[in-house]
């Protein structure tokens, strides 16, 4: 039973939704990394709800550095983030039979742990775990982008409605950066965000496309077979919860061309090796070839809906029916999206540690 992720840097994650408290501890971290408060505020409140389209629970994530930073540096040893939860409504599912919410994770927990879990709210399966892996993403972001490295995610699709493609990576990444409901494209937000709020009107949920753009990795970093930089990201990203696909580059889009189509020529730009298209998404055989990395993430419709579903009690192993009460987000896909961007720095920042040693970020 494992909650660590990394090999150079690990990111070990705990808590529980109605827990007293979530957290994360981040072990082989460079000694004497800058660690900026105000952009932990910043990246998490930007994971919080927003209005209609999100739950109504609000937490305020004032969150605890209880150690491995010293003035404002990473010491290097064992940095803990502790983030308490203090709006939980735990009699939502106490006082109610324990049935399976459908689509949740309720019924594998109940297996897996042999009814022991804490099922409140999800427990350690809820959405709420992912504040402690901002929080630790925030930690990382700024020693990425001394790197020159920057990341940015917008929400592609969602309900039928497109985004725009990424246009000037850095322009975007960072009006990315200051948004909490990352589109690009001001009518595709609009008419998205008008239609999340007619699906919370009707009880029910949506999801999406999540697009990630990485700019400023280096060539040469990734395996050649089981720790890709495909594989890496992929074990990371699947981790959070909703996520079931993860596309990189064209995949999907131009599976069915030919390689005269999908192949990315080589060529020699100011004395650099670049390629003339991206539809690899920044890697071949495993390994950065210093392209952008460009990676999607199908997003599924939030769970917790309000209508009548078909289930079973746990406790009886009978058929049930469920109408889930609680206060549940409609869509997750705007809040996921820092989320994302968080465990894909987690993920670089371990994976340059291993090809150029801890102290490359120092």
């Amino acid at each position: 039973m494992k909650n660590t992720f990394g090999q150079s840097m690990t990111i070990t994650i705990f808590g529980e939704s109605h827990g007293a408290y979530i957290g994360a501890i981040l072990d082989g971290l460079t000694p004497g990394m800058e660690v900026d408060e105000a952009f932990i505020k910043h990246q998490l409140d930007l994971r919080r709800p927003s209005g209609k389209i999100s739950t109504a629970r609000v937490e305020q994530d004032e969150y605890i550095l209880a150690s491995g930073v010293y003035k404002g540096r990473t010491t290097g040893t064992p940095l803990s983030i502790l983030i308490p939860n203090t709006v939980q409504k735990s009699e939502d599912y106490e006082s109610k039979p324990k049935i399976a919410r459908p689509g949740h994770a309720d019924y594998t927990a109940s297996v897996k742990y042999h009814g022991y879990e804490d099922f409140r709210g999800g427990g350690h399966f809820s959405g709420r775990i992912t504040a402690a892996v901002v929080a630790a993403g925030a930690i990382v972001i700024p020693a990425l982008k001394k790197k020159g490295i920057e990341i940015g995610t917008h929400i592609k699709s969602s309900g039928g409605i497109e985004d725009r493609d990424f246009n000037d990576y850095k322009q975007d990444i960072e009006a990315l950066s200051k948004t909490a409901f990352p589109v690009l494209d001001d009518d595709a937000a609009k008419n998205i965000r008008e239609m999340m709020e007619k699906v919370a009107a009707e009880g029910d949920s949506v999801g999406g496309v999540l697009e990630t753009v990485v700019t400023g990795m280096p060539a040469g970093v990734g395996e050649p077979w089981f720790d890709t930089v495909e594989g890496m990201l992929a074990h990371a990203l699947y981790s959070i919860p909703a996520i079931k696909g993860v596309q990189f580059g064209d995949a999907f889009d131009l599976v069915n061309a030919r390689g005269s189509e999908f192949n990315d020529a080589f060529c020699v730009i100011d004395e650099k090796v670049v390629t003339k298209t991206n539809h690899n998404g920044g890697i071949n055989g495993g390994i950065t070839n210093g392209m952008p990395l460009l990676f999607r993430c199908a997003v599924k419709p939030t769970p917790s809906i309000y209508k009548e579903q078909d289930s079973v009690n746990l406790k009886t192993v009978k058929d049930a029916k469920i109408i889930i009460a609680g206060r549940h987000d409609p869509a997750i896909i705007h809040r996921a999206r820092i989320v994302v961007d968080s465990m894909t720095a987690l993920t670089l920042y371990d994976m340059l540690a291993g090809r150029y040693g801890t102290d490359y970020f120092a």
